[in-house]
């Protein structure tokens, strides 16, 4: 049976959506997509090379899903968007959704922001990408899919002074599923240093695959890549690629295609104190 669908409906533009076949059961995310900041922001009173860096956005790793994607021919979402609006990877109720200082930058558009503009903001820019991922979900339920979720992002080779050895590195909570096979895989058929929840520990709270993934017993994981590998289009392109090729034989596992829910790292720790 064909399960491809043309498109998945999306709800506003802050979202770009990659189509591709439900069958693979695979969604790709891109939570930090793009530095993009409207006009009447003026650009966050930052000059503009700030907005090329990592404060920014996750360097190259659009172009890393969307080779991804299409070498798959699985849909992805990516937001259209600067992290620096707003982080639609935070909580609502973390601290860093609206950044006022970011690796050492202050962020001046950020500094007097008032709780009726962080609601614009979420209504804006944070809430289409959550619909546009809940309804993609609801798209593979309704073609009779259980799907996997991959959330790709890129990290700053240093940050706060501190250099980052790994040059990739898989983030995962307690589902094991799709994190532990990506990283055998990455470990073992990629010369490289590969992290096990490196730089960051575990998921956050109330991050993407922790309000989408987690609710749904969905198998995910986050994939970083340093961005000194992936500066260059031709260098992000060929990572989707090899990455697709890495991924494709994951995705026969029957794991991954029957809803599980995990107990966080977060609650079992709580419940030990």
């Amino acid at each position: 049976m064909n399960f491809r669908r043309t498109d998945i409906p999306l709800t506003a533009a802050p979202v770009e959506a990659v189509k591709g076949d439900l069958g693979r059961g695979l969604l790709l995310l891109c939570d930090h997509a793009s530095n993009a900041i409207p006009p009447e922001y003026g650009n966050l009173g930052l000059p503009p090379p700030e907005l090329e860096r990592h404060i920014a956005y996750d360097i190259g790793a659009a172009a890393v899903t969307r080779a991804c994607a299409d070498a798959l021919d699985v849909p992805a979402l990516l937001t259209t968007f600067s992290r620096l609006l707003i982080d639609p990877n935070r909580g609502l109720d973390d601290p860093t959704l609206i950044v006022t200082v970011s690796d050492g930058t202050f962020v001046p558009g950020n500094a007097h922001v008032d709780p009726s503009e962080v609601e614009r903001r979420v209504r804006r820019f944070y809430e289409p990408y959550d619909v546009a991922i809940a309804t993609a979900l609801d798209a593979f339920v309704g073609a009779g899919v259980v799907p996997a979720i991959l959330s790709i992002h890129s990290m700053t080779p240093m940050m706060l002074g501190v250099a980052r050895p790994w040059q990739t590195s898989v983030l995962w909570d307690a589902d094991p599923r799709l994190a532990m096979p990506l990283l055998a895989a990455l470990g073992n058929k990629l010369d490289l240093i590969v992290g096990d929840n490196e730089p960051y520990g575990e998921a956050l709270r109330g991050d993407t695959l922790d309000r989408h993934a987690a609710p749904r017993g969905l198998a995910a994981a986050v994939l970083e890549l340093r961005q000194d590998l992936v500066m260059q289009k031709a260098e992000a392109t060929a990572w989707g690629l090899r990455l697709a090729g890495l991924v494709a034989p994951l995705l026969d596992n029957p794991a991954l295609r029957t809803p599980q829910r995990y107990r966080s790292r977060a609650d079992a720790a709580t419940s030990r104190t």
